[in-house]
């Protein structure tokens, strides 16, 4: 996740908008208090759904001790029953003890299965060829290994991967490219971080969980909220105005200031590509998913 902090640096110029000012400068942004009950019954309909879909009926999921999986696993377990979700904690030398105590609590809570896979070995051989990479090299490494670790299990469970990244998170594309975006179905990926909390009380998970500072837990000391420069409460109520149309001029009357809203712009911008697929260059009337549009892909 560390590829979270080199990338999102990456920014249009400024006086380019997220979205055309004075679209929406009236009322306000759809709150974003959720239906707790109602988001529940649709994600694990959601769920069943693309379980079926794609001829799976198990889940895997990598447990890191934070909210995002938590609420994920979850779901997946109300969804399929417990019997059906695998949990993996997935530590690098350098983690926290205290996110593997509290991934093993939410293993513990939901009753799943679970497995403990060390990447150490894996990640520490491939970087003793790049003993000059810095910390968020390292760190995106670590990611990606993990996700080899999860698809790897996913074919021994017979097991569908589950992605775990919230929407706020992918707007500022705080994440590992090709890492934490890979899993094929994501149940939380349209919730706010803050929405994310509120789902996470609902669904009963430990309080420990739901309330520590968010981590990637990549450095020692790390913060989402740190790498940032925001609080995911400051950033999704901007984020919310600005997806729904609401210029900057108009949210500076709610109360956010021209950094915050510059930040959160700049961040926003300068990360579209990584919520992308792949640039494919087109040399027929043919190109897959691009022009040549069926029922089916071949």
């Amino acid at each position: 996740m560390l590829e979270k902090a080199n990338t999102i640096v990456r920014a249009l110029p400024e006086q380019l908008p997220v979205i055309r000012h004075g679209l929406r400068d009236h009322g306000g942004p759809p709150p974003l208090t959720l239906d707790v009950v109602l988001t529940e019954e649709w994600l694990t309909g959601f769920l069943r759904e693309e379980m079926t879909r794609r001829s799976f009926g198990k889940a895997v999921i990598g447990i890191s001790g934070g909210v995002d999986s938590a609420v994920t696993a979850a779901l997946a377990v109300r969804a399929l029953g417990p019997e059906n979700v695998v949990g993996v904690r997935l530590p690098y030398r350098t983690s926290s003890p205290e996110s593997l105590e509290h991934a093993q609590l939410v293993i513990d809570t939901l009753g799943i299965e679970s497995r403990t896979i060390d990447i150490s070995p894996a990640v520490d051989g491939y970087l003793a060829n790049e003993p000059d990479a810095d910390s968020a090299r390292r760190g995106n490494v670590m990611a990606r290994v993990r996700m080899i670790a999860l698809f790897d299990l996913s074919a021994r469970h017979r097991a569908l991967p589950l992605g775990t990244g919230n929407k706020t998170e992918r707007l500022f594309g705080y994440f590992t490219w090709h890492a934490d975006d890979s899993p094929p179905v994501n149940p939380i990926g349209d919730l706010f971080k803050t929405q994310v909390w509120q789902l996470a009380r609902h669904l009963g998970l430990p309080d420990v969980v739901v309330t520590k500072p968010p981590t990637a837990d990549l450095i020692v000391g790390q913060t989402d909220e740190g790498d940032l420069g925001i609080s995911y409460p400051r950033a999704d109520e901007i984020l919310n105005g600005l997806l729904h149309g609401f210029s900057h001029e108009a949210l500076r009357t709610r109360g956010f200031t021209p950094d915050e809203l510059a930040l959160v712009s700049r961040r926003l911008n300068g990360t579209h590509w990584k919520r992308r697929p792949p640039s494919v260059a087109l040399l027929s009337q043919s190109g897959i998913g691009e022009s040549y549009l069926r029922p089916v892909d071949y």
